[in-house]
């Protein structure tokens, strides 16, 4: 593999698997929120926050972390205020106290925060700002989740960067246009553990803590403990266990995630039955490493061209990308890794995103279990020729298409699913 494109690799790996407290876009609120509240230096009278249609769809009903069961933009934009670390990035509401819990309440009841529609074309845009007395603060979050790209103080600039540098990790090699299927494969198979171990061992430790938490207590609609109380094999604990974890997630559980492509269902979507299929193997540590880094790229790789937000489901990504580490673990090669997504694809593209919330857990269940249908087609040599619906000559082509589909032909209906949720 070219140096170049093994060490865009592994700096997209060390961008993309990060830690992340709650729901990613609430938590981006409350992010936005704290550094605007750090930035006045003060605690403010009024807060106004504009989001675009896809956060406020993804925000409008999950529970945000730490707060006691508040659902919201409001409640995510003031408990941020109230008590959000803003130099702790998507970990923001790690320290939220009881304190901080009753004041974000009474400033909820007396209607300090106000939320509006940001007119936008971009699918990740916010912008909070902040006034007491005659004090203003103001910051702009665009195109990733701790995309900052504009602050102010008092109408003054304090800090800009361009929106291109945040949008999708900045374009070039470094947003995952070079990938292919070939290149994880090679990547998977050559990268130095090193590189790589503490990245994928912290994303073990956390995504499976969350997901042990959603299998024993009482979470969402229960999807996760459902499944797995039908029977304990691998096939149905490789779809419980990150069904578990969204239930547990989208029902405001106070443990941390590693996120995938800004998404922590998508990051448990993506480790979590391969982490299962690698218990049930005996597979060592080596081999899940390099599994993981198969799933994980595969999933970037797809979400590169999509984007972080859209009306398609980015769990269906995220299970493709599981099943291409579990084709691994299998001893697959680049062909039948690649053959599994493209299969994976075929069957569950469809799924479209109506926000964070509970049902999350069914959507990422259906996606995993289509995924390992497409690891059974592969290795018999079946699957879905050129031309059989939106299946192209190759397995790269056919996730261009389903991107443009995701990106452009989806667009009316996000704009659609947007104006029932908020009943337009």
């Amino acid at each position: 593999m070219e140096q170049k494109h093994y060490d865009a690799c592994v700096r997209i790996l060390r961008r993309e698997l990060i830690p992340a407290f709650g729901c990613t876009e609430p938590i981006a609120i409350a992010y936005a929120a704290a550094r605007a509240r750090q930035t006045m230096g003060r605690m403010p009278e009024r807060i106004l926050v504009r989001c675009s249609g896809n956060i406020l769809k993804n925000v409008k009903s999950v529970v945000v972390p730490a707060t006691g069961g508040m659902r919201g933009v409001e409640a995510a934009a003031v408990i941020g205020t109230v008590g959000g670390d803003a130099d702790s990035a998507l970990e923001v509401l790690h320290a939220i106290t009881d304190e901080h819990r009753r004041t974000a309440k009474r400033l909820l009841e007396q209607g300090v925060c106000k939320v509006a529609l940001l007119e936008t074309e971009a699918k990740l845009h916010l912008t909070v700002e902040m006034s007491a007395g005659n004090e203003t603060a103001l910051v702009e979050l665009y195109g990733s989740h701790t995309g900052i790209v504009r602050i102010e103080k008092n109408g003054e600039s304090v800090f800009s960067a361009a929106r291109a540098e945040q949008d999708e990790g900045g374009g070039g090699e470094d947003s995952g246009d070079f990938l292919s299927f070939e290149r994880i494969y090679e990547f998977a198979q050559t990268v130095q553990l090193e590189d790589v171990s503490a990245l994928l061992d912290r994303q073990i430790e956390y995504n499976t803590k969350i997901a042990e938490y959603g299998l024993t207590h009482p979470c969402g609609s229960g999807i996760g403990a459902m499944l797995a109380a039908c029977g304990n094999n691998v096939r149905t604990m490789a779809r419980a266990l990150p069904a578990a974890g969204s239930d547990a997630r989208m029902s405001g559980c106070e443990l941390p995630v590693v996120v995938n492509s800004g998404s922590g269902n998508q990051g448990m979507t993506v480790s979590l039955p391969v982490i299962a299929y690698a218990r049930e193997l005996g597979a060592g540590g080596e081999q899940l490493y390099r599994a993981l880094c198969v799933s994980n790229l595969a999933a970037i790789y797809q979400k590169a061209r999509i984007g972080r937000l859209s009306a398609y489901c980015g769990a269906v990504s995220a299970g493709a990308g599981a099943g291409a580490g579990i084709a691994y673990l299998l001893g697959g090669d680049a062909k039948q890794i690649a053959e599994v997504v493209s299969n994976t694809l075929a069957n569950v593209a469809g799924i479209f995103c109506d926000g964070a919330k509970a049902s999350c857990a069914a959507k990422i269940a259906s996606s995993v279990e289509a995924a390992l249908l497409a690891v059974g087609l592969a290795f018999q040599g079946c699957g879905f020729s050129a031309g059989e619906g939106i299946v192209q000559e190759t397995p790269d082509a056919t996730v261009q298409r389903v991107a443009d589909i995701a990106r452009e032909g989806m667009r009316e209906t996000d704009e659609q699913i947007l104006k029932i949720m908020i009943g337009a």
